[in-house]
């Protein structure tokens, strides 16, 4: 059960996945796994809902992995992240993780397997917290078959302790997809349920701030059909029907309840993946989905603005470069026409995946 087994969501990200192997032949091995990330975003907007930015800089992780059985794989490392135009790291944290597999059952504590390995949906999780929040600590199930993927988690966010002057955050999920037809004409069809709940609050904390409670679902259709060609590879189509609650006691939200529609259509060509995506909100909010997408306002200039309806059109350009069996490129470039407000905004992207285990040595068996 590889990180690779997950079912995506609307964009091929396999390229930031980390493989996790447990194999037989592992046992009592020691290895040394490396991970680096080299990333430059640049979102040219100009909207009240989600301001420009800039993402600039590399992410390194090192750890050292050990099987003591054939079910199990234990790691311990360090995590680094350093952005451009700044002398000091922005982060610098321990790793550490401990993995049990059984058959087509995976647990998992410490470091999860998160981010946009989950194969949530842009609406629900945020592509970019690959590069601002990019590690998980919490629990986490899988369970691999041939007609059905599912992902359950917990990321406890922030601990709170007595007399801390803030809340504790937890976040949790589901994604799932089960497969009800993949037959030898290249035609597959998945039917998708996603869901994300993040909480806000504490009883230990010396602040008045009520707690917050949120809750986002989202489920559809999702097609795939491979073409017997060597230019035009695959069409693609994954609708999703979304929806935010706020269950808060108290409500700080201009929204307590909203809904969406998010579409896409693709082809995945030998010269790259083109896609238009179609988004329409209605008092929409996701805390840890996409900036662009709900109806509240995140920039700094307009922090109360608010956009019940929003409606997006939104061209990707995708392109994966395997410049050796554990080096990627990845380029993206994303124009989006805002239908309601009649204003184009645009963002490019390029990162350089590195990832790779190499091992050290074989353990022997104490008496």
């Amino acid at each position: 059960m590889a990180a690779g087994s997950q079912s995506r969501a609307q964009l091929n990200n396999r390229a930031f996945y980390r493989l996790i192997d447990i194999k037989p032949e592992y046992d009592q091995q020691l290895r040394l796994d490396v991970s680096a990330l080299v990333f430059n975003k640049d979102n040219e907007y100009f909207n009240k809902i989600d301001e420009g930015r800039t993402y600039y800089g590399t992410q390194l992780a090192t750890r050292l992995v050990y099987f003591p059985s054939p079910k199990w794989r234990l790691e311990a490392g360090v995590f680094l992240l350093k952005d451009f135009g700044t002398d000091n790291l922005r982060q610098v944290r321990p790793l550490f993780t401990a993995i049990y597999q059984h058959g087509r059952h995976r647990l998992l504590l410490g470091n999860i397997q998160g981010n946009v390995q989950h194969g949530l949906i842009e609406p629900l999780f945020d592509f970019e917290r690959v590069l601002f929040r990019p590690l998980e600590e919490g629990s986490q199930y899988q369970f691999t078959s041939r007609r059905l993927k599912l992902d359950a988690w917990v990321d406890w966010q922030r601990q709170q302790y007595r007399y801390s002057d803030f809340q504790e955050e937890v976040a949790g999920g589901l994604a799932a997809e089960a497969t009800v037809l993949e037959d030898s004409l290249g035609w597959r069809v998945g039917i998708p349920f996603q869901f994300t709940g993040f909480h806000r609050g504490g009883q230990i904390d010396t602040i008045p701030k009520p707690l917050q409670t949120y809750f986002n679902l989202a489920s559809g259709l999702r097609l795939r059909k491979k073409l017997p060609s060597d230019i035009f590879q695959a069409v693609t189509f994954d609708g999703y029907v979304t929806q935010f609650i706020d269950y808060s006691f108290t409500q700080e939200l201009p929204f307590s309840k909203g809904y969406g529609l998010y579409l896409n259509a693709g082809l995945n060509t030998r010269l790259s993946d083109l896609q238009v995506a179609y988004w329409k909100g209605n008092g929409f909010f996701a805390p840890l989905g996409g900036r662009l997408y709900p109806s509240i306002s995140s920039t700094v200039s307009d922090p109360s603005y608010t956009e019940r309806h929003r409606q997006l059109l939104i061209l990707r350009v995708l392109k994966d470069y395997q410049l050796a069996d554990n080096i990627v490129l990845t380029t993206r470039f994303e124009p989006l026409y805002d239908l309601g407000n009649k204003s184009i905004d645009f963002s490019f992207a390029m990162y350089l995946n590195f990832n790779q285990d190499f091992l050290l040595t074989t353990l022997r068996r104490t008496k």
